[in-house]
């Protein structure tokens, strides 16, 4: 039997160089629901009239704002950082050139525009991303639910100046600066005041030396020397003027510059521990895994995973950042209806602004969880077990005990709120057979009663323990920590690009405007 004949492949039309009549439309290539679109979409949406204020006038034409805000949006969505990257996209993927209609700024323009032309107006732009969606109702401005997170700066780890070496070594410039003032005094004595008749005293023991003051007794100090030259022939005299001049050279070209270091390295701390020498308003921070780097703070609010807030911070802890970080957003023109965070922004100071501010208190003390324990409520030796009498304004112990009213105790919070308390002692706990089960140290047992913090905890007590608060404390694992997650782990941003407070504010102001859109877009489909 004849064997078949096998049919020949048959393959689509392949041609290079085939030309078009009519090419085809880059909107036509790029599918409807793509996450491209909804960029475009609501970044045409945006009032960006701030950042077209930004220009001036006249000379050769810019590339629009607007084109180039949904480029740099949509680049972050796709985990594109770079300005350099930014640029080969913008030639060589479709999505983006039909973003940028085919426009081609190269990445010095790109890198301009974020670093420089947003560095103002960023807040303005993303408070425009608010009121889109607060019109279009995919958030109501009811739960506040807010986090921090240190980021990572784009600085060298290694390169760390920390406060205490710097007061050291300040300390020690101003001391030797004055033993060679000192000498000089010393050698003027011996030459019968040849160099003035100021004795320095304001340069001696106890006095502060500052490099102003350094600056006018070298100049001062380099005019005698200049204008009493001893006679050639009187080399005893000769000597003495010579080690002069090397003491005062030593002063001037030695000492004063590392003195005016040190003063700088003083003016940029301002207040911190510590500051990066590659990003000078970066701060050392303990990260998680327990390593010292170069850092920011930065708190983020959010409801339904939508960022509705974000600040930027110096400081590690986050009890002070809260009221900084709620000011930024009020003065937006929002505010919540409830404030929900943990233990770490639940002090005094901040339920009093949420109070004056009225928004419902449901940020947790340090000891809430701790309270509810059965172990902790049975204790009888924890101070909210003891009895506390109004009338004599006295506590009694489970050992019938009285503890008295010792003294009063103020402490200022780093923003200059002021909190009273008071102290109360046991009136005798020698003979107590209890003693060191209820207290520590060979001290009677104290206990430190702040009636306005009690007031607020029994009151977020109830609102945490209502059927509300149950609520939010499910959600707020769910709502701002999966925003973290999803910004350093899902887009891989773990680490600054920028430098500068006002510089990294544009990076967490775009990723937020960036993670917004992705909610949108994840709603939509």
């Amino acid at each position: 039997m004849e064997s078949k004949r096998r049919a020949r492949p048959v393959f689509k039309q392949y041609s290079q160089g085939q030309v078009m009549l009519l090419p085809p439309s880059l909107d036509e290539l790029i599918p409807v629901n793509h996450l491209v679109r909804t960029v475009n979409s609501t970044v045409e949406s945006l009032d960006i009239a701030p950042l077209i204020d930004t220009y001036i006038g006249g000379g050769t034409s810019s590339y629009h704002p607007r084109m180039l805000v949904k480029v740099l949006v949509y680049a972050y969505l796709q985990k594109i950082y770079s300005s350099r990257k930014i640029a080969k996209a913008l030639r060589e993927d479709i999505n983006f050139m039909w973003l940028s209609a085919m426009n081609q700024p190269d990445f010095r323009t790109i890198n301009g525009f974020r670093s420089e032309r947003l560095k103002e107006v960023i807040d303005k732009v993303f408070g425009s991303m608010l009121t889109f969606l607060v019109d279009n109702k995919y958030v109501k401005l009811e739960d506040y639910f807010v986090d921090g997170t240190k980021m990572q700066a784009d600085s060298n780890k290694h390169k760390i100046t920390w406060r205490k070496n710097v007061e050291r070594y300040k300390a020690q410039t101003q001391e030797k600066i004055k033993k060679l003032l000192k000498h000089i005094e010393q050698v003027n004595e011996d030459e019968d005041k040849r160099y003035g008749d100021k004795d320095l005293e304001e340069l001696g023991e106890g006095a502060t030396v500052d490099s102003e003051k350094i600056k006018q007794e070298v100049e001062r100090l380099n005019k005698i020397l200049k204008e009493s030259k001893p006679d050639k022939t009187d080399k005893e005299a000769t000597l003495k003027h010579k080690e002069v001049e090397r003491t005062v050279k030593q002063i001037q070209k030695k000492e004063l510059p590392k003195l005016e270091k040190y003063e700088n390295q003083q003016g940029i701390l301002s207040g911190r521990n510590s500051f990066s020498k590659t990003d000078t308003d970066a701060t050392a921070h303990r990260m998680k895994d327990e390593t010292l780097l170069p850092s920011y703070n930065v708190l983020a609010g959010s409801e339904d995973q939508f960022i509705l807030n974000y600040s930027i911070h110096q400081n590690p802890g986050d009890t002070g950042l809260f009221i900084e970080h709620m000011k930024k957003f009020i003065m937006s023109g929002f505010k919540p209806n409830n404030a929900m965070g943990d233990s770490a922004f639940g002090s005094e100071e901040n339920s009093n602004f949420l109070e004056e501010n009225d928004i419902e208190n449901y940020l947790k003390y340090n000891t809430f969880h701790k309270e509810m324990t059965k172990g902790y409520q049975d204790n009888p030796f924890n101070k909210e077990n003891f009895k506390y009498n109004k009338d004599t304004d006295a506590y009694e112990c489970p050992q019938n005990k009285k503890l008295v009213y010792k003294e009063d105790k103020e402490v200022n919070s780093s923003n200059g709120y002021l909190t009273h308390s008071k102290i109360y002692e046991c009136e005798n706990c020698s003979q107590c057979t209890y003693a060191e089960k209820c207290k520590k140290g060979k001290c009677n047992r104290t206990v430190q009663r702040n009636d306005k913090l009690e007031f607020y905890k029994q009151k977020i007590r109830a609102n945490l323990n209502s059927e509300k608060g149950i609520e939010l404390r499910k959600r707020r694992s769910v709502d701002i920590e999966p925003v973290w997650a999803d910004i350093k782990w899902n887009q891989g941003y773990r680490r600054f690009r920028l430098r500068g407070l006002k510089k990294v504010n544009i990076e967490i102001g775009l990723l937020a405007i960036a993670h917004n859109i992705k909610k949108m877009a994840e709603i939509k489909s």
